[in-house]
């Protein structure tokens, strides 16, 4: 009977433990049901998020950003995680350090900005490269990132360095890591060094363009189309520089050059509905 009632007793503590991790379990469900908006730095990794971008992606820069009020099913956000600036031999790392406030639900891009020194230019030798790989790998090898987005403005002498940095993060992040750049407007309409690159999407920016604003103006009033790859279906657009013609069936990336907050975030999706 000692035996029987050890192992009854036994049975219950099982049965006691199992309920209070049930408990705990529902409890911790009915907390992230009804939680409020989350900002990036609270969010804790979930499920994957889905591998197709939205449709419009909003740029958030290094600032304080609030696009809670976005529809998370429609639109993303593509936001700068950190700046890699090319200094001489070195790459001198500037994290973002502004929060950026989110839904839970959002589906969120990291973006990578390059710059390179003016006064002390890079190097651009492996070591270098290595660097800025590993930095950028360093981001997106979470399962949830369904794409990382890379912002150089390279020059014709960095070109070879860019299209070698690409390379190796192709062999470098997961498959289901998508690599996205931004391009200048000009790369796509007479330059085509962006052919072969390991790249699933350019975004050419059509705002911001200095002497190119007029030619490409002109190319998209007569019909002209702006794709820097065969199968490109982006565009980079911008709140304070919109434009009449735009083509259609594209996905959207949008910059403000102001914060984003809950009143400029609806007048930029009704100015977009126009544009689309």
């Amino acid at each position: 009977m000692a035996g029987v009632r050890a192992s009854r007793n036994g049975d219950g503590w099982r049965e006691s433990r199992r309920r209070l991790l049930f408990g705990i379990g529902v409890g911790l469900l009915l907390v992230a049901m009804f939680q409020g908006p989350l900002t990036l730095w609270q969010r804790v990794r979930g499920p994957s998020l889905p591998s197709p971008l939205p449709r419009v992606m909003l740029w958030a820069w290094e600032r304080h950003e609030d696009v809670r009020a976005i529809d998370p099913r429609q639109v993303g956000v593509a936001y700068l995680a950190k700046t890699l600036f090319l200094r001489q031999g070195q790459v001198v790392i500037h994290p973002r350090l502004q929060p950026l406030q989110v839904l839970p639900a959002t589906v969120l891009m990291p973006v990578v900005r390059i710059a390179s020194d003016k006064l002390s230019p890079p190097t651009l030798d492996p070591g270098q490269r290595t660097r800025v790989v590993e930095e950028i790998v360093a981001l997106g090898r979470a399962s949830t990132i369904p794409a990382i987005q890379i912002d150089f403005d390279a020059k014709i002498s960095e070109r070879a360095f860019y299209r070698a940095v690409l390379q190796d993060l192709r062999r470098t992040l997961p498959d289901t890591t998508r690599i996205s750049i931004t391009a200048l407007a000009s790369w796509c309409l007479a330059d085509n060094w962006l052919a072969g690159l390991p790249i699933d999407e350019a975004v050419p920016m059509l705002f911001r363009m200095g002497a190119d604003h007029q030619r490409v103006l002109w190319h998209l009033q007569t019909g002209g189309d702006v794709r820097c790859l065969p199968t490109q279906q982006s565009l980079g657009m911008a709140t304070d520089e919109p434009l009449l013609h735009v083509p259609l069936g594209r996905r959207l990336y949008v910059f403000s050059p102001r914060a984003w907050s809950p009143a400029s975030v609806h007048s930029a999706l009704e100015e977009i509905k126009r544009w689309q």
